[in-house]
């Protein structure tokens, strides 16, 4: 059962020069545990798949495979910055959207990204259909069931490819790791406080898919990653993998 806990960067009040070092921390857990490449796993086969859609069209000799993605909740863009990176080695050449609610996190993400947003993750400023993928990695776990699946609706309905969501798998084990890998690593104290509650506000495969269905209609594909991760992938409701 997923625990209620209170994660201190939730508060919008947090000193930006703290919330700044805990997203560091954040970036670096997501190298070290896992948490960058289970995004890229569920990220990659989407570049070929349009290098691909893209050389059966006539006029596809001329032009250079092109993509969006939008990451939902990017804190410093740790993972759009990577994905454009791996996009370029496959030919693609990917946009960078990012949006989150803190803006000095954005003010200083900015230059890893194309474009830039300050907003609201639960009414996404994108019309229907407009980015082809939509990316949302260790967010959903920090609203309650409701928001939660307000929050699916937003991404199904802004992508027009593929969606991704990436969290936290919920477990004990991991919320003690994480516990003792942060004092080792020096973590702020922050970080450490919210990091074993991120993972208890995590979600069981069953849980996350489960959540994906009810909100949108469609059954995701759920792939447990190292590090305690979970990806839910799924082509959105209305939307097209090959156009």
């Amino acid at each position: 059962m997923r625990l209620r806990g209170t994660e201190l960067l939730d508060d919008p009040n947090v000193d930006p020069d703290v919330r700044e070092r805990s997203h560091r921390d954040v970036e670096r857990s997501n190298v070290l545990f896992g948490g960058r490449r289970a995004v890229m796993l569920a990220v990659r086969p989407l570049f070929d798949e349009i290098v691909k859609s893209t050389s059966n069209r006539p006029s596809s000799t001329d032009h250079q495979p092109r993509a969006t993605l939008l990451d939902v909740g990017t804190g410093l863009a740790d993972l759009p910055w990577r994905a454009r990176e791996i996009a370029r080695r496959r030919g693609v050449s990917l946009r960078t959207v990012a949006i989150d609610g803190a803006f000095t996190l954005i003010a200083t993400a900015r230059h890893r990204l194309n474009d830039a947003v300050c907003g609201d993750a639960l009414a996404l400023p994108f019309g229907d259909r407009s980015v082809d993928i939509v990316l949302c990695s260790q967010l959903l776990h920090h609203f309650d069931h409701e928001r939660a699946l307000k929050l699916i609706e937003e991404l199904d309905r802004v992508a027009r490819r593929r969606v991704i969501v990436s969290d936290l798998r919920r477990s004990w084990i991991a919320a003690a790791g994480f516990s003792l890998a942060a004092v080792a690593l020096r973590f702020h104290p922050v970080t450490r406080h919210d990091g074993p509650v991120s993972v208890m506000r995590g979600f069981t495969e069953g849980e996350l898919g489960g959540m994906v269905l009810t909100a949108t209609g469609v059954q995701p594909a759920i792939r447990k990653r190292l590090g305690y991760r979970l990806t839910a992938s799924w082509t959105p409701s209305g939307g097209n993998l090959t156009t």
